[in-house]
């Protein structure tokens, strides 16, 4: 039984305390937050340990790993703290919003044989995943393009705007991460994007809309297209294409009902509206294979060079957004 330590009581660290709690091969051990009555809410409703300091649980011997789930400035000190203690950890993406922090935790770890895994889920997706496996097996013949869609029901807080690093470093990371998923080394970057005249992104400096194009070392093409809003809900899809054909996964409804009548054809209810609906069989996905990577002494599937490239296409989409061009990437 792995005994994970959860550093994080907010919205993200209650879906993975739930993971945890469901794995049969994990114990959740402790929960951390330095809002103390979040942590202590959480822990007392899987009766486990609370406390308002992550040292507590990152010297407590009897913890195996840690997972990270707190905001995104405090991921790399808790990460340096968690391996040369001598844990296993699992860290929310992104490591952090700044590649000369990410390069230094990097040198403070990397002689002490550490285990990262970041916390991308989407690979995980059972219907991303299938898509993938089958590009991987030939099934639609070379890969030639990717098209992904990631539209949320409804933009952000402006609080945390202010704090998020942006969309491309806050939203589409998942995105940069699943072309790098399908596409292999990313060495071309190309992004437009608009606040839409709307007075929360103008305020922030960030974007409502936009649309990247990518490019492999080996000439297939990525488009990537993000929106802060979506009337009909969180709009999740990709589509592969090849020489022989195409797969696609589509949104998801709560049921697989289809109405056919004289007005309209194959009418499905709405796209589920909270990420959580959406992407909870991820999320326990990953958990699995963390799991499973530690107990077959294995590199996770998804590690911190996977975390920091990612990083490194949301800086050249940020790049090309300010200056109109092209970017070319070097460690993409």
């Amino acid at each position: 039984m792995l005994r994970v330590a959860l550093l994080g009581a907010g919205r993200i660290g209650q879906v993975h305390a739930r993971s945890i709690v469901e794995n049969p091969d994990t114990e959740l051990a402790w929960v951390c937050d330095p809002a103390e009555e979040a942590a202590s809410t959480l822990a007392g409703k899987y009766g486990t340990k609370a406390s308002p300091e992550s040292g507590d649980a990152i010297t407590d011997p009897s913890v195996d790993a840690v997972l990270i789930a707190s905001a995104t400035p405090t991921h790399v000190d808790l990460m340096r703290e968690s391996v040369l203690a001598g844990k296993k950890v699992l860290c929310e993406k992104p490591i952090d919003l700044d590649l000369d922090r990410i390069d230094s935790v990097w040198l403070d770890i990397k002689d002490r044989a550490p285990f990262v895994m970041l916390g991308f889920n989407r690979r995980f997706d059972p219907s991303f995943r299938e898509v993938h496996d089958r590009v991987e097996a030939g099934d639609i013949g070379p890969l030639r393009a990717l098209r992904v869609t990631s539209r949320d029901p409804e933009p952000p807080p402006g609080a945390y705007l202010a704090i998020s690093g942006g969309m491309f470093r806050d939203m589409t990371v998942h995105d940069f991460d699943m072309a790098r998923f399908f596409l292999g080394r990313v060495v071309e970057v190309s992004a437009v994007a608009s606040h839409n005249d709307d007075p929360l992104f103008v305020e922030a400096r960030d974007h409502a809309q936009a649309m990247i194009t990518l490019k492999s070392a080996d000439h297939v093409l990525c488009n990537i297209v993000n929106s802060r809003s979506c009337s009909y809900g969180y709009d999740q899809r990709l589509e592969a294409f090849g020489d022989a054909g195409s797969l696609e996964a589509g949104n998801m409804t709560a049921t697989t009902v289809r109405a056919s009548t004289a007005m309209q054809s194959e009418a499905a209810g709405p796209v589920v509206n909270f990420f959580l609906e959406r992407y909870m069989p991820a999320y326990k996905a990953e958990l699995a294979e963390f799991v499973a990577a530690i107990k077959e002494d294995r590199e996770p599937s998804v590690g911190f060079a996977d975390g920091r490239a990612a990083l490194v296409l949301a800086e050249a989409a940020n790049e090309s957004v300010a200056t109109g061009t092209v970017v070319t990437v070097t460690g993409g």
